[in-house]
């Protein structure tokens, strides 16, 4: 039953790998069922030469499938890894409202240390991690001022709902493609009603 088991874990890694894993599995056992044809024809033909020779490139392919499969797996643990430590680290740093990215992995790795020896992967998950929620507290507060804003202003033109929204506030002259696109469909939205 154990082998089972194993088997029945590498086919979920298998199916859950990237699909440059799972083609690189594919041509090992092509070249194995062409190595076995070639060797019961050897067989048939009492050819003891083609058969030893047959018989070692069996072998190498069979060590082949080995280690894929073997790659499959450190592949598929190393993103599962990468996956709950992300995880944590996300959870961690919204629970800690941290905003230094070395204290967030001083302070992490004190309260899990058995993740002390992959130090330079907390960073840059961290790092990532503040990029994202940074991005993601400016779309907030853009969309809550312009909603605001196009609420207030909602019988004026778009143009001039724009050029006096990004006169009060110009930190968002900066990136006016992720500004006027939502400006739009707030306006839309909001003169409808």
């Amino acid at each position: 039953m154990p082998r089972t088991g194993r088997f029945r874990r590498f086919i979920k890694e298998y199916n859950e790998s990237q699909k440059t894993d799972k083609i690189s599995f594919i041509p090992p056992f092509f070249i194995l069922i062409l190595e076995i044809i070639l060797i019961t024809h050897a067989i048939i033909e009492n050819n003891v030469f083609v058969i030893w020779l047959t018989l070692i490139l069996v072998i190498i392919s069979i060590i082949e499938i080995i280690f894929v499969a073997r790659e499959i797996h450190e592949h598929y643990q190393s993103n599962n890894f990468d996956r709950e430590l992300t995880i944590r680290l996300d959870d961690f740093i919204i629970e800690k409202n941290e905003k230094n990215v070395q204290t967030i992995v001083e302070k992490f790795i004190d309260v899990h240390p058995n993740y002390e020896i992959y130090r330079n992967e907390i960073y840059h998950i961290a790092c990532q991690i503040m990029e994202t929620h940074k991005k993601e507290l400016w779309e907030k507060t853009l969309e809550l001022r312009l909603k605001k804003y196009v609420l207030k202003n909602s019988n004026y033109s778009m143009k001039e709902i724009m050029d006096n929204f990004m006169e009060k506030f110009p930190e968002y002259k900066k990136d006016p493609g992720r500004v006027y696109p939502l400006a739009a469909q707030m306006i839309e939205k909001y003169s409808k009603n």
